[in-house]
């Protein structure tokens, strides 16, 4: 059995004449992934491998969301995984080796709120709430994967958490 978490980054910031690749984080994104991080392992575990998007505010979050984690987790900073959709997210998933028991993917919507839709199983009680609305800044969606990471995209998962800003009592 596995585990996968997907964490849409933090508040950015919206600059003009900025990249939107370089686009760093805003200082509500900031604050709100230090207190996001603050939980974080508590509400996750133990994270493996930590596969992040390589823009500047998913690097960012991670960076500030991982900080207390112990021990931390092997990241890669990847260049495909920036604005990546749910087919693109699957085959880097189905990538794993099985023996990486947790992951956590860092990137972007609409990619993640996507794939996470498509891969909760129907009875999942937080599905309601995932499919019912938005995957805001700094949400997270966690399953548990009984297949291996390779047959990930051939049966739906138990979606076991779905955590916003706002449900921690913070802002979205």
């Amino acid at each position: 059995m596995h585990r996968l978490h997907l964490l849409r980054h933090a508040k950015s910031n919206r600059d003009n004449g900025v990249e939107d690749k370089e686009r760093p984080l805003a200082k509500r994104g900031r604050e709100a992934s230090r207190r996001i991080g603050e939980t974080l392992q508590a509400g996750i575990g133990p994270v493996d491998l930590v596969l992040c998007s390589s823009s500047l505010r998913t690097r960012e979050t991670a960076e500030l969301m991982l900080a207390r984690f112990k021990p931390k987790p092997k990241i890669l900073f990847e260049d495909a995984l920036y604005l990546a959709g749910p087919k693109a997210l699957l085959r880097r998933l189905g990538q794993l080796d099985e023996s990486v028991g947790s992951v956590l993917v860092i990137g972007h919507n609409p990619g993640l709120h996507e794939l996470a839709i498509g891969l909760a199983a129907p009875d999942s009680p937080a599905l309601a709430a995932l499919a019912g609305g938005k995957f805001p800044t700094g949400a997270r969606a966690s399953f548990t994967i009984e297949g291996g990471w390779a047959s990930i995209d051939k049966s739906r998962h138990r979606l076991t958490d779905y955590v916003t800003p706002k449900s921690l009592g913070g802002e979205e």
